[in-house]
């Protein structure tokens, strides 16, 4: 990281002459739908190797999530580091940049705010499907100046000759740097496509990392620089299939954002709890998590095991998606191990210290042994989330065994995109709710 610090302070300059308002135009009652592919979905992966892969960036986006909080407040560095890694995300939306719109893919994230992609001159960049965005071919194009309240938005904004310039590290290897900038985008399906002037983003010339076959990140947090922020529409939902299947995975925004459609005659009552708002981690979606029963009993956990740490905000429960598995912190994954273990009647298998799952049976089950797993909910504040057998048992590709989809932490918790499959969720941040419903994902 200090060399690419080093290379961007003696390259930046010869970037931002090129550089050069758009008017800003409010925003309000629209929406779109847009498609969303899951990261390997072009890719000719097995199963076993789709959920391997998944499982990898999934422990390293929670190792840096997890660290994050406890770092130390007050240092313009740390400041400036956003809270998951770029490498790390699941899910790929499209969206048109520039006049007329040239078309990426990038990492949806609710983990962060900053929208960006790489662009030319790229003097540092990474491997990415598409062209990099050429400023110079777009007329709505306009660099942000250094007095502009979006550019003392951003957690380290630096000035060169009256132009603002960006720099975001996501964690300790991945990074983009570069000039901030309006620009008009284009977003949704041909049946809900929407045109939006001024969009704040960063026009990234040092980038490092990867960006999972994508061309940029779309920030979904909370902060003023997030797209939900930019667009003043301040609810979305999304409906996950499950990321072995073929098919894509949907996100509604504004207007389009509601659970209404959603058979709830057939799949169960809309559930909602309100979000918890974390001043460590004010980008971050924390929820109050509760409890958890398995097979119908409460485990003994002491409900401060989830709760946000006031002295210094580590801890608290997050949902995020872009970490596939759910991380618990220790107490509540230990009770929830043993209550496994104590209903499901088959033999543990002894993992390698290197697996995520570390809850493993032996599987299949002896021939004519009757088995039934356990039924696993997670309480929220007003709300339980029940759910079905597939979003939280696994066959493990390496061991062959039925292991939960579920791995302990060190600090906090992350409700992680495999539980919330096949749900619609929807973030209403108006109403600082979460709401969410089962339903069939691959069939809206």
């Amino acid at each position: 990281m200090p060399r690419l610090a080093a290379i961007l302070v003696v390259l930046l300059p010869l970037l931002l002459l090129s550089a050069a308002a758009a008017a800003a135009l409010p925003r309000g009652g629209f929406g779109f739908e847009a498609t969303l592919r899951h990261v390997d979905a072009d890719a000719e992966y097995t199963k076993a190797e789709l959920l391997a892969r998944a499982v990898a960036r999934s422990r390293a986006r929670a190792a840096t999530l997890q660290s994050l909080a406890a770092l130390a407040p007050g240092d313009a560095v740390t400041a400036a580091r956003i809270l998951v890694r770029a490498s790390d995300g699941e899910y790929l939306m499209d969206m048109g940049i520039g006049t007329p719109p040239r078309y990426y893919s990038a990492i949806l994230d609710t983990g962060s705010d900053l929208i960006w992609t790489q662009c030319a001159p790229c003097l540092l960049c990474v491997d990415q499907p598409t062209p990099y965005f050429d400023p110079a071919q777009s007329p709505t194009y306009r660099a942000i100046g250094c007095s502009s309240p979006v550019c003392n938005a951003l957690y380290y904004p630096f000035c060169f000759q009256n132009v603002c310039v960006y720099q975001y590290f996501y964690g300790d290897s991945a990074s983009t740097a570069g000039v901030l900038a309006n620009e008009t985008f284009t977003f949704g399906t041909n049946t809900s496509r929407v045109t939006v002037p001024s969009i704040s983003f960063g026009c990234g010339n040092l980038n490092a990392g990867s960006l999972a076959n994508g061309s940029g990140m779309v920030g979904f947090g909370r902060g003023s620089l997030s797209l939900v922020s930019q667009l003043g529409s301040p609810r979305f939902s999304y409906c996950l299939t499950s990321f072995l299947s073929k098919v894509p995975s949907r996100l509604y925004f504004g207007a389009y954002a509601t659970l209404n459609s959603t058979n709830a005659s057939t799949t169960g009552p809309v559930q909602s709890t309100p979000f918890v708002v974390n001043p460590a981690l004010p980008t971050m979606y924390f929820l109050n998590m509760t409890g958890i029963s398995v097979g119908g009993e409460l485990l003994p956990i002491d409900p401060a095991v989830f709760a946000i740490n006031d002295t210094d905000g580590t801890g608290g429960t997050i949902i995020d998606s872009g970490t596939t598995i759910t991380y618990l912190a220790e107490p509540a994954y230990g009770a929830l191990r043993a209550a496994f273990v104590s209903q499901i009647k088959l033999p543990l298998l002894n993992v390698s210290d290197t697996s995520v799952l570390e809850t493993c049976f032996k599987w299949p089950p002896p021939p004519r042994q009757s088995l039934t797993l356990p039924q696993l909910v997670l309480h929220f504040d007003g709300a339980d989330m029940e759910l079905p057998l597939q979003n939280y048992m696994l066959v493990e590709p390496i061991s062959g065994g039925l292991c939960l989809a579920m791995a302990t932490s060190d600090d906090g918790s992350i409700i992680g995109n495999f539980q919330h499959q096949n749900f619609h969720v929807l973030y209403d941040l108006e109403n600082s709710l979460l709401s969410f419903v089962p339903a069939p994902c691959n069939l809206i």
